[in-house]
């Protein structure tokens, strides 16, 4: 008699509504745990990468203050050129 009130008709469709934004949350709350483990991969991802290009970017070649003078920066490959003067035929492989 203490809960009757749960079951009347009136309360009976707030109960359904209830029951479906639980199912609603429950959903959202999945989609964005996985959308936050994609978010993480990528961050690891994006971490690896700025680290593998300031190490190309940075590293100073073995004996560069033996190297010849005519060995430029401009002959070497350039695997990651931003204004499109990329050598054509080469990968980040060779």
């Amino acid at each position: 008699m203490t809960f009757d009130f749960l079951f009347r008709p009136s309360h009976t469709a707030y109960l359904k509504r209830a029951s479906a934004l639980l199912e609603e949350a429950q959903m959202a709350r999945i989609e964005h745990q996985a959308a936050a483990e994609h978010h993480s991969a990528l961050a690891r991802m994006y971490a690896e990468r700025v680290r593998r290009l300031e190490s190309e970017l940075y590293r100073q070649p073995r004996g560069a203050e033996q190297a010849p003078a005519d060995v430029l920066a401009e002959d070497r490959p350039q695997l990651y050129a931003l204004d499109g003067s990329r050598k054509p035929g080469l990968t980040s492989a060779t």
